[in-house]
């Protein structure tokens, strides 16, 4: 899949321009910084190329990157420094309190380098002294601070070549100021290059080379803030959100933080919905307070119009009795473009204006809006303004509010869609009817990952009359919920019990509840309770048939249900339905949310590796689309894992990442598979163990049955990659409880198969492999049935071996899976060695190295590489920069240790102790298998993380 991971491209300290703020700066914030690209800045990342590349030649370089506050300049000076490999990098930021303290700024950036200050010149040293307080004296000579740090600055690069960021130059003290572009000017034939970002000229940096930051073209602000909102957003919206902004990709992240879910509601939530800096809003509020009334009530229209309609706003106007004039006062103090679309000047004006509005005033440019709306084009807009315009319950209004929600959730997703209903049910006089409202929200909230809101409308139920529908589909949703937000409290037979009782009173809920069971069930259960999923298969198939057999959630039921009552030979046909229908044209995409995480079973069943995937790309792309949060993280982590067992360990780490965004946002309890399992694959012997340990215990304490088979699954891999098959074969024996052919009790058949042979255990080798034949004969897919062949092939002898590594090789190189491929080159050489046939060996073992190597597989390839050496070929370890190796932590650790910095150093640069920076180098000296600081700096050389020439 492809898969690009966005840099946000923002700077650590978020806010907008002065000019556009007129208020005192907002609070910093800091940004996720993803690997990968900053967005829309790629002219400007390699100029940052061409400083290193420069300095690295021999050559200085200085330059100015100027821009607004937020706009992406730290970000740079971020990309700048990530780029300085086998270069000194020094770094200081100004920050204002400092700014009256003299020399503060230069003390902090040259500090490390005042070992140099006994070669100085005497008037240099003495003056750089008196300075840093390190002698007494009068107050130094300005000409002599510049040319001390150029001197100490020269000095350095003797060493390597220096890189010397300086960020937020606009609040270092002046004295500091004043050095540092003076030496920035006079560099000369010295490798050092000085950097500074800032938002505003400053005479210090006069006649310097500089760099204008501006906010990010329309089209590239929209593709980044696609990414920061998980849910969709309607594209009238987002376009008015981006243009007000000016681009500005830290304003858009902090914009993302405060328009999630509920808050946002696909857009019609705003503009109460965002959070706004205290002193931003006091200084704004001040800006309003002076205009006049009239400008005040059409900035109040304007407001409360999330998409800037120009046309909409001036016909709700003209219904209000204001006229043209009125927008002259707001355009002349700056604050409102009222062109073909209405946009405010600063991000949070129209918060500002909101919550300066009296709740009656609100109420009357709602109504205002309403009615100048176009009832057919806008239905759903006009009844949104209606409801949030009217006081007191009303069911006409309540009621075309629900009509609307599936238009609203059209062009604002799941979250929309609950907002109308939250708002229809508060509208609602009749207590019953309110009630099935309340219900409605809760479950499209749910769906939607408002799982906070989902609680609060079944709560708002209490009290309601009774109705023992309702009763039931309320009971079942209960349990939903606790089972996404507490898996572990939250057995599959309550939910059981809870669809069997909701049966007699509605059996269409009561079957959606029995599919939820089997995936509590297959969740959660473990070698003792797998007989669970039988027994709700059991119930499904003597329970009311359903009113339309042909109804996708009936296609998943029939064929789950055969697959855990009959095997999956029996349940093939039916689990190839469920994945023709719900991966080809026609399904709608509600349904393949709700029902498709069976689709990419029914394939992992069927052993069609290819159809899998696809599943979940399909399933991923549909939630995003639709805002069904709840689902993305445990699609996103099974993404992943399918990444790294491909070898794909780049978009494994992408996705990972994005599991853990989403996580964090939701409180969706799900482990972290793509890290285990790309862990795994890399053979990483000091990480997986962890993420093994870590996953079985935090999936133990969650009732996780099938996430504790993921992790010995996991394990398995990675000690037969590591030739350690007796500690793979019992991993593996532990992951492969569960029967039903689904999951990482399936996958592991194939390593108790490869373990057992290697330890002399036939007799598990060939119970695994029938197990497993039931499966991949059963699918006929080239994935399932070049494994089969494989673990064939490690039982067989002479000639039959041979063919069946030869078409367990051509079956898995159809499949998009290289990884599977490698490994059976690898076994397949290895058998050819034990026959006695070396030579021969030589050329599956060499592929196998080069694969195994290029992917990442380090265990893997070095066992490919011990072969080769059995078979007379002699090959170095490959040096490679295997994705993941280091992480990005570990790696500025790793360069702050070559460069001579002590422990707590590294850890005052980090913000760590010197403790944890210790427990850090110790864990990159294991990675690297050296032993010793003095080892390092060649160990980066050869990982191609540092320049040898440098």
């Amino acid at each position: 899949m492809a898969h690009t991971a966005v840099h946000i491209g923002a700077g650590t300290r978020y806010g907008a321009d002065r000019h556009i703020l007129g208020a005192a700066d907002a609070a910093p914030a800091e940004p996720v910084h993803r690997s990968g690209d900053l967005a829309g800045r790629s002219d400007e990342q390699k100029a940052m190329v061409r400083i290193i590349g420069a300095v690295r030649a021999g050559r200085s370089r200085a330059l100015v990157i100027r821009g607004a506050s937020g706009v992406g300049k730290t970000a740079l000076l971020d990309h700048l420094a990530g780029q300085a490999g086998g270069c000194r990098v020094m770094r200081v930021a100004g920050v204002r309190p400092a700014k009256r303290l003299a020399f503060a700024a230069l003390h902090q950036l040259c500090g490390p380098l005042l070992d140099g200050i006994e070669g100085l010149p005497a008037p240099q040293g003495t003056a750089l002294r008196t300075a840093f307080g390190l002698v007494g004296g009068p107050a130094p000579d300005q000409f002599l601070i510049g040319l001390a740090t150029l001197s100490l600055l020269s000095t350095a690069a003797g060493e390597r070549p220096v890189v010397c960021l300086v960020d937020d130059q606009q609040w270092l003290d002046h004295p500091s100021a004043r050095a540092l572009g003076f030496a920035a000017r006079r560099l000369g034939a010295d490798p050092v290059a000085v950097v500074f970002g800032t938002r505003s000229p400053s005479d210090h940096l006069a006649g310097l080379p500089e760099m204008r930051l501006s906010g990010l073209r329309e089209d590239e602000a929209c593709a980044l803030l696609d990414t920061m909102v998980s849910g969709p957003l309607d594209a009238r919206v987002r376009d008015r959100i981006v243009a007000e902004s000016h681009g500005n990709p830290a304003v858009l992240w902090e914009l993302s933080q405060t328009l999630t879910g509920a808050r946002l509601a696909g857009g019609f939530g705003l503009p109460g919905a965002v959070s706004v800096p205290a002193p931003v809003l006091e200084g704004l509020t001040q800006r309003l307070t002076s205009l006049p009334d009239p400008t005040r009530r059409l900035l109040e229209l304007a407001a409360l119009d999330p998409r800037g309609d120009s046309a909409l706003v001036w016909r709700s106007a003209a219904r209000s009795g204001i006229t043209l004039q009125a927008a002259d006062p707001a355009e002349a103090a700056g604050l409102v473009e009222f062109g073909a679309r209405i946009r405010f000047q600063h991000p949070w004006l129209r918060t500002a204006v909101h919550q300066a509005a009296t709740e009656h005033g609100r109420r009357a440019a709602h109504l205002a809006l309403a009615e100048a709306a176009d009832p057919v084009a806008d239905a759903e807009w006009r009844a949104w303004h209606r409801a949030q315009g009217t006081p007191y319950p009303d069911e006409k209004v309540a009621a075309g509010l629900e009509r609307s929600a599936d238009a609203a959730r059209a062009c604002g997703g799941l979250a929309a869609a609950a907002a109308f209903l939250r708002r229809a049910a508060e509208l609602t006089p009749a207590p019953g009817r309110r009630a099935d409202r309340l219900l409605a929200a809760a479950q499209t909230g749910l769906r939607g990952g408002e799982f906070g809101e989902a609680v609060k409308a079944l709560a708002a139920l209490v009290g309601a009359p009774r109705d023992e529908a309702r009763d039931a589909r309320s009971a079942l949703l209960d349990v939903e919920l606790r089972f996404l937000t507490a898996p572990g409290t939250v057995p599959a037979g309550e939910l059981l019990d809870a669809a069997t009782r909701t049966e007699a009173v509605d059996s269409e809920a009561a079957r959606d509840g029995y599919l939820d069971a089997w995936y509590v069930a297959l969740s959660t259960g473990g070698p003792g309770g797998s007989a669970t999923l039988g027994q709700i298969s059991a119930v499904v198939r003597t329970a009311r048939p359903a009113a339309d057999p042909t109804c996708p959630r009936e296609i998943v039921l029939d064929a789950f249900t055969r697959l855990a009552t009959k095997g999956p030979r029996d349940a093939a046909p039916a689990l190839r339905s469920v994945v023709e229908r719900f991966t080809g044209p026609g399904m709608a995409p509600e349904d393949v949310v709700r029902w498709g995480w069976f689709a990419q079973a029914a394939a992992g069943a069927l052993w069609d590796h290819g159809s899998w995937r696809a599943a979940l790309e399909l399933h991923l792309r549909l939630a995003r689309a639709t805002g069904a949060v709840h689902r993305l993280p445990v699609v996103q982590e099974l993404l992943g894992t399918a990444a790294a067992w491909s070898g794909d360990l780049v978009a494994a780490a992408e996705l990972a990442a994005d599991a853990e965004q989403v996580r964090a946002a939701t409180g969706i309890r799900v482990l972290s598979f793509a890290a285990l399992t790309a862990a795994a694959v890399r053979g990483d012997w000091t990480e997986a163990p962890q993420l093994v340990r870590a996953v079985i215990v935090q999936a133990g304490a969650d009732g996780h049955g099938a996430a504790v088979a993921h992790a010995e699954w996991a394990a398995s891999v990675f000690y037969n990659g590591l030739g350690r098959h007796e500690q793979a074969l019992a991993a593996a024996v532990r992951s492969s409880w569960q029967p039903w052919g689904v999951g990482a009790s399936s996958w592991a058949l194939p390593e108790i198969v490869e373990a057992a042979v290697r330890t002399g255990d036939l007799l598990s080798a060939h119970e695994a492999l029938a197990r497993l034949a039931d499966s991949t004969q059963a699918g006929d897919a080239d994935f399932g049935l070049g494994v089969e062949a494989r673990c064939r092939a490690l039982l067989a002898n002479g000639p039959a071996a041979e063919d069946l590594y030869r078409e367990a090789v051509d079956r898995l190189s159809r499949t998009g899976f290289p990884l599977e491929v490698a490994r059976t080159q690898l076994l397949h050489g290895e058998w050819l060695n034990q026959e006695g046939c070396r030579g021969q060996a030589q050329v599956p073992l060499r592929d196998a190295f080069d694969q195994l190597s290029t992917l990442g597989a380090e265990a893997f390839a070095d066992r490919a590489r011990r072969a080769l050496s059995v078979a007379g070929e002699r090959v170095r370890r490959r040096a490679t920069k295997a994705v993941g190796l280091l992480t990005a932590q570990e790696s500025m650790i790793a360069r702050l240790a070559c460069e001579g910095r002590t422990n707590p150093e590294i850890g005052a640069r980090l913000s760590l102790s010197g403790r944890t920076v210790e427990w850090h180098l110790r864990k990159i000296f294991a990675k690297l298998e050296i032993a010793s600081r003095r080892e390092l700096e060649p160990a980066l050389v050869r990982l191609g993380c540092l320049d040898p020439q440098a």
